[in-house]
């Protein structure tokens, strides 16, 4: 073999073994990383407390007159467009100022519609509010760990963000629990109350490590430019696929509340959401333990082609525990999914827009799910679970060359993050 092959073979099998021996724990003992993740995850609890509690106060009479649950969509419709105008503000003001005081709006709000006024108007504009400055601590963690952030290797970062896409889920089991057991205990104004309360902690430990301090604080601000990530060719790509992805999540909430009638099963209504995430934590704990094969093109092809065929065994499954078993099997496939996608856009976010490019991701996985929910309660049919996921793979598969980079070499664009010219305290 000459001599330079050997070589070029050696070099390969050491970045595969790199790869292979990066674990959660290598993650997490980068410094900061810790507790960039345990603040982001507490942060983001008031993503699952707040529909909750704003529907239980909207119960027991606060906004008087307003529909039940018209608060939350509200709520949830602010929450989408806000984010990614939160998210440029980061991009170009640097995490800590944006950060803070997004959380200092929103837990204000939160506060006001607990304490303030029990008009419908009133109600309307602390939950406009809450929504709208929520402030990004997903894509901000995301931009930290993703390409051009603080994690050493690419393999640290794979890791990093499958670790982000599985513990997420737990935001929206622990929430919703955290909620009624507040409730139970005191009230639903005391609930919105500590959802403010648990956002400002979390914010406050995200923004308190060094890292959110030098970030943007060294880069030149991105040209002014309304599209800003839209303009990337394969994130447009990426983005319509998850607001597909979207639509499967989204109609699997009416579609459990008809289950759960049908097999006189009234528990099946929350037990099938929690299901689902539950599969998502075991996936992406297993998606991010070790090195997989392929790019991330093919795995974010392969990953939604099986979520779409894991629903077949949630369509035959004829009693409750069988339906309930059944539904951890698509959610062993969403985790990864949704982590592929962080790597993806981390690698084709346009310079000085990366924060905002994770937030998009977010808002179009929304604007899917908002869809979904719309559909299932018209249509009330099980083949939106299985459809919207196979529309995924298939926008995927036929635009892969766009959702790989240019070559062997590719480079990210200039770096966000210049670590390097300023040491960290």
């Amino acid at each position: 073999m000459p001599a330079m092959t050997l070589l070029d073979s050696t070099r390969a099998s050491e970045g595969r073994t790199t790869l292979a021996v990066v674990r959660y724990r290598d993650v997490l003992c980068v410094p900061y990383a810790a507790q960039l993740l345990g603040g982001s995850l507490i942060g983001r609890l008031p993503t699952g407390m707040a529909p909750l509690a704003i529907l239980l106060c909207t119960d027991h009479g606060a906004g008087d007159g307003m529909p039940t649950g018209l608060l939350v969509a509200v709520y949830l419709v602010a929450n989408a467009m806000g984010g990614p105008l939160s998210a440029r503000l980061v991009d170009r003001h640097g995490q800590r100022r944006a950060l803070t005081a997004g959380t200092a709006l929103s837990s204000t709000a939160f506060l006001a519609l607990a304490a303030g006024s029990r008009g419908s108007w009133w109600a309307v504009a602390g939950v406009t509010v809450a929504g709208a400055a929520r402030p990004p601590l997903d894509a901000a963690l995301r931009t930290l760990w993703g390409a051009r952030g603080m994690m050493p290797s690419a393999a640290h970062q794979r890791v990093a963000l499958a670790l982000d896409s599985a513990t997420q889920e737990l935001i929206y089991i622990v929430g919703p629990l955290l909620v009624g057991t507040i409730v139970t205990a005191t009230s639903a104004s005391w609930a919105l109350v500590a959802t403010a309360a648990v956002g400002a902690l979390g914010a406050a430990l995200f923004v308190s490590t060094p890292v959110t301090r030098v970030h943007g604080a060294n880069s030149r601000p991105a040209p002014a430019d309304w599209l800003g990530s839209i303009r990337s060719a394969p994130l447009r790509v990426l983005y319509v696929a998850m607001a597909c992805v979207g639509v499967t999540i989204g109609a699997l909430t009416p579609l459990a509340v008809e289950a759960a009638d049908q097999l006189d099963a009234p528990e099946l209504s929350g037990c099938l959401p929690a299901a689902l995430s539950c599969g998502a934590v075991l996936g992406g704990l297993a998606y991010g333990a070790r090195a997989w094969r392929g790019s991330t093109a093919g795995h974010l092809i392969i990953l939604s082609a099986g979520f779409a065929v894991g629903w077949i065994p949630l369509i035959a499954a004829g009693s409750p525990a069988t339906v309930l078993s059944a539904a951890t099997i698509p959610g062993l496939a969403i985790a990864p999914l949704l982590g592929a996608g962080f790597v993806t856009t981390s690698t084709f976010a346009p310079p000085g827009h990366t924060t905002e490019a994770h937030a998009l991701l977010v808002a179009f996985l929304d604007i899917g799910c908002a869809i979904g929910t719309a559909a299932a309660g018209l249509t009330h049919t099980q083949l939106l679970l299985p459809a919207g996921a196979a529309a995924a793979a298939l926008i995927l598969a036929t635009t892969r060359r766009r959702l790989t980079p240019a070559g062997p070499h590719f480079q990210p664009p200039t770096p966000d993050l210049e670590m390097d010219k300023e040491p960290l305290p």
